[in-house]
């Protein structure tokens, strides 16, 4: 029997009621009213037809009809599709059927939710605290609106909770928060068997900066500089995916000049961070000269950003409505990329030929396949385990959808398949950079952005170098923003992280960490 067109089938089984249906610059978007006794099961019915979920967002909504509300949004790419799904909850008492049993991927974004809303995630499997520490007092939610953003919050006394590990033999290796170098803090527990780790739990979470409550009532233009800081080596996907959630809810659409520039910018993002991390992961075992040499094709890459862009992580480029200015030197920068790609060729054909660098790195730290697709992994180290998933290709943006070029996957899903597949991605980023460059039209930058219609959401996103990142907005008065919600690749990545370790040694987490190579900092706005 032939299925029925999607949104009919939902509407039909759900009762739902179709708040906006239509274009975007992205694609089709719909957004849907469920009642709450049908919540999961229009999730079950997405699930059933091939979507994944994106984002999942909470909203205070008492200042506005004395309710909280839950929207998570979801990506049905054989549709060309995105649905946001708004549910009421009690002001009271506000509850909810757990999403997660139905959609796994939704766990972290419903502690989260729990955490800074007071909302509960009715029969989640894993209640614990994730943003909030164990000294955070209870019953203070940093989200609602009536809590002060300057409000001193009196700490209390609090343990965190690890899962416990016993047996004989077996002991507990605590790493961090604070560690040696510059890095992020993140607390690494490991239980092990003499060197054989038997779990990792990892408590992360401590760097919180608060901008997306610093982000209420901020006019749009402002809170576009605050997106590109969310994260220092992902500026420009943060940008463009603020940028095209506010051009989508004012219905405007960009220049191809200003789409072109965009997909310029974002490949050389992708490159230096696959470039920098193919010689950082070398570092987990010693590889003095993949180290040194991946440095300095990063540092040529971060040179040409600042000639081709007038910043070295591409700061201030990206506006809602375009670009800021165009792109200069770029027939000497399409030159040295040519460079740039030959000797990257050789660094890695030297690294591919050491059996040491083989040994360490092949059936070392493998995610199965089936926990990337449950736990909602993206990027790089989702496609090394095989999920063939890529949002520039299945859902396009910007000029990706007139650009040709392949998405590479691989099959084992260990460390050394998340080389190749950062190897893989820089040959393709090589690809679309040339094509971009050698079709960017001349025109106008920008287009002004009108009046944004106040209480209306929308959601843009990026495949960054790390994966995918949603930037979930709801608009205020006044061309304010009533609620800005992030979910960056590394969201989605560190759960996974710790199921990559067990039955590897604990020398080589170090190792298995670095093919991950996620941040701290977006992870925790």
């Amino acid at each position: 029997m032939e299925k029925r067109p999607l949104m009919e089938e939902l509407k039909n089984r759900t009762g739902c009621e179709v708040l906006e249906a239509g274009s975007c610059p992205e694609g089709q978007a719909a957004r849907v009213k469920i009642p709450l006794e049908k919540f999961l099961e229009s999730a079950s019915l997405l699930k059933n037809r091939g979507s994944f979920l994106l984002t999942m967002a909470a909203v205070d909504r008492r200042p506005i009809d004395g309710c909280f509300a839950i929207y998570p949004v979801f990506a049905v790419p054989a549709d060309g599709l995105i649905i946001e799904i708004k549910t009421l909850l009690n002001p009271d008492c506000p509850t909810y059927p757990s999403l997660t049993p139905v959609v796994p991927s939704a766990h972290w974004l419903e502690r989260e939710i729990s955490d800074m809303f007071g909302i509960t995630p009715q029969g989640h499997p894993d209640p614990r605290r994730l943003v909030l520490h164990p000294d955070w007092p209870p019953n203070v939610h940093p989200l609602r609106k009536d809590f002060d953003a300057g409000t001193t919050v009196l700490r209390v006394p609090g343990e965190m909770e690890f899962c416990p590990v016993e047996g004989e033999g077996i002991y507990r290796i605590p790493v961090g928060p604070v560690h040696a170098g510059i890095i992020e803090p993140g607390h690494f527990r490991f239980s092990a068997f003499g060197e054989d780790v038997i779990n990792l739990q990892a408590q992360l979470f401590y760097t919180h900066r608060g901008i997306e409550k610093a982000a209420e009532s901020k006019h749009f233009n402002h809170v576009a500089l605050m997106a590109e800081r969310v994260c220092g080596a992902c500026s420009a996907s943060h940008a463009v995916s603020y940028a095209q959630a506010v051009e989508s809810l004012a219905g405007v659409e960009i220049t191809a000049t200003a789409r072109y520039i965009r997909v310029i910018l974002l490949e050389m993002e992708r490159l230096y961070n696959h470039v920098g991390d193919i010689g950082n992961m070398c570092a987990g075992i010693g590889f003095s000269y993949a180290i040194s040499r991946g440095a300095i094709l990063k540092e040529k890459l971060m040179r040409m950003n600042m000639r081709l862009a007038g910043h070295r992580y591409l700061r201030g480029m990206v506006i809602p409505g375009g670009v800021r200015t165009g792109l200069k030197e770029l027939p000497v920068i399409m030159s040295e990329l040519a460079e740039l790609e030959s000797d990257l060729k050789r660094v890695t054909e030297v690294m591919l030929s050491s059996q040491a660098l083989l040994d360490r790195m092949q059936t070392t730290g493998v995610l199965p396949l089936q926990a990337a697709l449950d736990l909602g992994a993206v990027g790089p180290a989702a496609r090394a385990s095989g999920v063939d998933r890529d949002l520039r290709r299945d859902l396009p943006y910007a000029a990706y959808g007139e650009l040709e070029f392949n998405v590479p996957v691989q099959e084992q899903g260990d460390v050394f398949c998340r080389l190749m597949q950062r190897i893989d991605e820089c040959r393709e980023s090589f690809g679309i950079l040339r094509q971009a460059f050698e079709r960017l039209p001349r025109g106008e930058l920008a287009v002004s952005i009108p009046d944004l219609p106040p209480y209306r959401t929308s959601v843009g996103y990026t495949e960054s170098a790390r994966g995918a990142n949603v930037h979930w907005i709801m608009s205020g008065p006044a061309n304010t923003i009533y609620r800005y919600m992030v979910r960056s690749a590394s969201h989605c990545n560190w759960p996974v992280v710790p199921l990559c370790v067990p039955g590897n040694i604990v020398p080589d987490f170090p190792l298995i960490n670095k093919s991950f190579e996620l941040c701290y900092a977006c992870l925790d706005r």
